[in-house]
């Protein structure tokens, strides 16, 4: 082959450089052919409407930060904290939080917040094991509750939160910040819910993490603690599956669980994976903990989300192909194909979660659809079977 023929073998395969190929010969490259949008935030976005009072129990997740910032950024006013480790770690947490938040007393004890009749929401990120037994109380004590995920480490506990929230009529919601706190998730929901890509009949998502075990306490290598790998961070993409394709009911055809490469780790699951189908569409989802050291993010977190017209993906915090940023959205409808930076965009959450506390509403979060997230996923865990590897 000369060596003209040979570079046109490359193009034609994409071997050199994507390329736009017609009945005529080449076209357009890729890039030319998709139209490329930075989307700017709205210069006057709603201002919170509404104020509450609330508390943060338990810093052993670090998710607490942006939990606590979204309620701060919709009218919340920030009472008091109190840490819950029992680790030897308490101040260390503390430390931490003031210095992203200022001063914010601490609390003498639990009681002393759940008794504090000013307070509205309690926000908990303890251990994942305690956040169901800490959310029964705080909507026992007339508060509603906002959990890191995952909030409910057993289906026993699911049982008691739902018997809980009919009794006090209390929210429990679960921050998945997946998708309530990455901008171009937010958008991919509006496009959806716009008819964008026509009806949406699956999900795809996939969610490696990075491991780095030296910097994890001890807890996080127990599954009875954590509740598995499809627990926790399962949560975030069985929600992603609810939302997206509008799924009210849904089940688990096939799950998958294992420790793949770390035996120093008995009791720790380091893969899985599940299959879901629901009355909106499917899912497929895969967790690991396999990002690599070369990745500049600790995870290359992606979604698909098929329509009958179209496809969006979203490459949320990371693009290794070279884009700068995160909230990369790419979408094919029948008309073009369309790149969309969405890393400026508004985070409605904590506005909208605020205002369901006042006027008990559910724009934020639909109660039923965050715990039947739960439901799957804790469904997934205990029917997994393990990988032909393990």
């Amino acid at each position: 082959m000369n060596p003209f023929d040979r570079r046109r073998f490359l193009h034609v395969a994409g071997l050199t450089g994507s390329v736009s190929i017609t009945g005529t010969g080449f076209a357009q490259t890729a890039s030319e052919s998709i139209r490329h949008q930075v989307l700017e935030a709205d210069p006057h976005p709603p201002a919170p409407v509404h104020t509450i009072r609330f508390a943060v129990i338990g810093l052993d997740h670090a998710h607490i930060m942006s939990m606590t910032a979204a309620i701060l950024r919709g009218g919340g006013q920030l009472v008091s904290v109190l840490s819950t480790n029992q680790d030897g770690l308490k101040n260390k947490q503390l430390a931490e939080f003031r210095a992203r938040f200022g001063d914010v007393p601490e609390a003498a004890s639990e009681d002393a917040v759940l008794q504090d009749r000013s307070v509205q929401l309690v926000l908990g990120a303890p251990v994942p094991d305690q956040r169901a037994p800490l959310g029964i109380r705080v909507m026992k004590a007339e508060k509603d509750f906002l959990s890191d995920k995952p909030a409910v480490t057993s289906l026993a506990q699911l049982a008691a939160v739902r018997r809980t929230i009919r009794e006090t009529r209390r929210k429990f919601a679960i921050m998945y910040s997946e998708r309530l706190e990455v901008p171009a998730a937010v958008k991919a929901g509006e496009l959806v819910q716009a008819g964008a890509i026509g009806k949406v009949i699956q999900t795809v998502n996939l969610a490696p993490h990075r491991l780095r075990a030296s910097s994890r306490p001890a807890w996080f290598f127990d599954g009875k603690r954590y509740g598995g790998i499809l627990t926790d961070i399962g949560s975030h993409q069985a929600d992603q599956f609810l939302f997206y394709t509008g799924s009210t009911k849904a089940t688990v055809v096939a799950s998958q669980t294992g420790n793949l490469a770390h035996p120093a780790y008995p009791y720790f699951e380091d893969f899985g994976d599940m299959l879901l189908t629901g009355n909106g569409g499917t899912g497929y989802v895969r967790v690991d903990w396999f990002t690599p050291d070369g990745l500049a993010s600790w995870g290359d977190g992606r979604l698909f989300i098929l329509g009958t017209e179209g496809y969006i993906e979203l490459r949320k915090y990371i693009d290794p192909l070279g884009r700068q940023g995160t909230n990369h959205l790419l979408m094919v409808d029948r008309k073009e194909a369309r790149y969309m930076d969405c890393s400026k965009l508004d985070l409605p959450f904590g506005r909208e979660f605020v205002a369901d506390i006042v006027n008990r509403t559910e724009t934020a979060q639909n109660q039923e659809q965050a715990l039947l997230a739960a439901e799957l996923v804790l469904k997934a865990q205990k029917t997994a079977t393990r990988p032909l590897a393990t």
